[in-house]
């Protein structure tokens, strides 16, 4: 294998790490051996207290470029250090207890070149351990319907455009972990399209360590605030009032009062009339709002502590006006709870 580092490689690969002694050689290893060999790799340890360092010191790679901090700053600190050190045209994302396919480098080159107005092209990826495929949107429109109710994109599958984000100021927004790569993808969505290859080109490894099941509170309220921004690219304005309202209709296990409901009517009206410049695709958009409609309206009356007669009277009001409504099965279950004035004990 050539292990000559270029001056100027195509290429910075960006890998912070933190207590990965257990997957760090496949992962490295990974990076290694793909089958495009022109770049650097950078891989930043955050003050690591196992063996993690250790592993990495044994291969003799001249493209490995180990940044040691000495204290703790947290992930996204060492990838917006990655960033302003890079040397490379594009950044390739990768993550400490991942793999890499072989081809994944040679692939996204390929379709990066060919198209300059995609500035990121992320892959799909199969889950380590489980045998059903990842469905993710592939071109530019989809991803911005998809973004509009979740992250689409595999954040350790990514190539990003190094000018672009240099060009535009953008870096990863320290505030926004653990959501921190969701909040960039938004902010790129305006400058330049967003792609998904569709071929499983990543390992990704989901264990009970992970960002995600440590701090569930802070991701749900950054992927509220980035949904937010997002809508923001629309020609609408929401009342203080009315903001809060649609901050509570993205939260999970929440519920949903009657008047609240009645707001977030207002909101929906608002959203449908306000994509004039046809910044998302009209009919996936309408698609969406009525589907986040269907969604409130679960929290407004399956989630009810107390149920009285007059909260299925409530429903049957909503039913006839709305163009969503319960499943049948549901709205007996409203019903019967509704007339036993059922209530959590």
């Amino acid at each position: 294998m050539d292990s000559f580092v270029n001056d100027m490689p195509k290429i910075t690969v960006l890998m912070p790490v933190y207590n990965c002694e257990l997957y760090i050689k496949e992962a490295v290893g990974s990076i290694l051996n793909q089958t495009f060999t022109d770049f650097e790799f950078l891989i930043i340890d955050d003050a690591s207290t196992d063996n993690t360092v250790k592993i990495i010191k044994e291969y003799n790679d001249s493209r490995i470029k180990l940044i040691e901090k000495p204290v703790n700053t947290g992930y996204t600190n060492s990838l917006n250090y990655g960033l302003k050190i890079a040397k490379g045209k594009y950044i390739a994302r990768m993550d400490g207890d991942d793999i890499s396919f072989p081809e994944r480098f040679a692939k996204q080159i390929a379709y990066l070149d060919v198209n300059p107005d995609v500035v990121l092209c992320g892959t799909s990826y199969e889950i380590i351990g489980e045998t059903k495929r990842t469905i993710i949107p592939e071109n530019h429109n989809a991803i911005k319907l998809t973004l509009l109710k979740e992250n689409c994109i595999a954040h350790p599958s990514v190539m990003i455009r190094k000018d672009v984000l240099y060009k535009f100021s953008i870096d990863y927004d320290i505030l926004k972990e653990p959501a921190e790569d969701y909040d960039m993808w938004v902010r790129l969505l305006p400058i330049g399209k967003l792609h998904n290859l569709q071929e499983v080109l990543l390992k990704y490894r989901i264990h009970t360590k992970s960002v995600s099941r440590r701090r569930n509170d802070a991701q749900e309220k950054s992927t509220i605030e980035t949904k937010i921004q997002l809508l923001n690219h629309l020609d609408f304005v929401l009342e203080p009032f009315e903001l809060e309202v649609l901050k509570k209709c993205y939260k999970r296990n929440i519920t949903i009062s009657f008047s609240e409901f009645k707001i977030f009517k207002q909101i929906q009206y608002k959203l449908i009339v306000s994509n004039t410049a046809f910044f998302f695709e009209p009919v996936g958009f309408k698609k969406f709002v009525i589907e986040l409609e269907a969604d409130v309206l679960r929290k407004c009356f399956l989630r009810q502590k107390k149920y009285s007669p007059s909260v299925y009277f409530e429903y049957l009001k909503i039913k006839y006006k709305s163009e969503v409504r319960l499943t049948s099965f549901q709205e007996f279950k409203l019903f019967s709870k509704s007339m036993i004035f059922w209530k959590i004990s």
